[in-house]
């Protein structure tokens, strides 16, 4: 394809877009404003997902031995879980740091004669060696448990099952949310352009009867119309993604220095690990939308 001929598809497609101003500045506002919502959900949706993550990894499947199992076999136990999928982080607590941290906790400013009467016994604690597994996805839990419990020298298997089912519900509910939001957006979206479009086919209908008398191919024709959507979709997605990126960190110091209690347990999304994902997506649907929009619209309305 020659240049003048990609200059004249692109030339044709801006001047549609100011042939039907009024249409295509109400797919710009509705695609901006869908993208707009799209992207705070987005926003949302991750830095919940990484709030629910971070309490993920501080829930622990703890692992108790039998009495008088070596330690030989402990850190064979150790290996053989650190093996399987999903583990993120596991940690050996001897029996004597079980004590000292049980010490620390219930002990601290007991009198001596009430610490003394503990330290006269050799160890209250010397079956409670353990280890701390803890996960990267808290689903996988089950699984992971069924296996320990059938390692030779495990006494014992504990699991935070509710706060599992809790988590696990919570992130398949946000999942649904998500994608019917989503799909609506879309659809609004979709709906805006492809009715643009077939207006810009409508007000150009004996023109293009002439241009296929002289010869001009289907997709010389249908290309301006194309291009028009696409135009429409990255000019309607680059507008809030810019408002976005300029009010999102805003938001966050605000929310952080406002509410001090939030920002100590709750770890945000810096704006750009939002806009790692939320910039090419974004600018993705504009493009798909656009696209798809206009060549449905083009395939029903133009008869060429």
């Amino acid at each position: 394809m020659r240049i003048s001929t990609i200059a004249y598809i692109f030339k044709q497609g801006f001047k549609n877009i100011w042939r039907n101003l009024r249409f295509s500045l109400a797919s710009i506002a509705t695609m901006a404003a869908c993208i707009f919502l799209f992207g705070v959900f987005l926003s949302l949706v991750m830095n919940f997902n990484n709030i629910v993550h971070a309490a993920e990894e501080g829930i622990a499947v703890v692992v108790y031995f039998d009495t008088g199992t070596k330690q030989e076999q402990i850190d064979q136990i150790g290996n053989d879980i650190e093996k399987q999928p999903g583990v993120a982080d596991i940690n050996y607590v001897s029996a004597d740091e079980a004590w000292e941290s049980f010490k620390d906790v219930y002990l601290e400013g007991e009198d001596e004669s009430m610490e003394g009467a503990f330290k006269s016994n050799d160890n209250p604690l010397a079956n409670s060696a353990r280890y701390e597994v803890y996960l990267d996805d808290v689903e996988q839990q089950d699984t992971l448990v069924k296996y320990i419990e059938g390692l030779d020298g495990v006494r014992k298997v504990e699991k935070s099952e509710v706060a599992a089912n809790t988590l696990s519900s919570f992130n398949r509910l946000m999942a649904y949310v998500s994608l019917a939001i989503v799909v609506i957006l879309l659809a609004v979206a979709f709906f805006l352009i492809y009715n643009t479009i077939t207006m810009g086919i409508s007000v150009r209908q004996e023109e293009i009867g002439i241009m296929k008398l002289i010869g001009a191919t289907d997709f010389f024709v249908r290309s301006p119309f194309v291009i028009e959507g696409i135009l429409l979709g990255v000019i309607g997605a680059a507008i809030p993604l810019g408002i976005l990126y300029g009010v999102y960190e805003r938001v966050i110091n605000y929310i952080v220095t406002k509410f001090h209690m939030l920002g100590s347990f709750l770890q945000f999304l810096s704006v750009n690990d939002v806009f790692r994902w939320l910039l090419p997506v974004g600018i993705g649907l504009g493009v798909g939308i656009g696209f798809f929009g206009s060549i449905f619209s083009v395939r029903k309305h133009l008869k060429v």
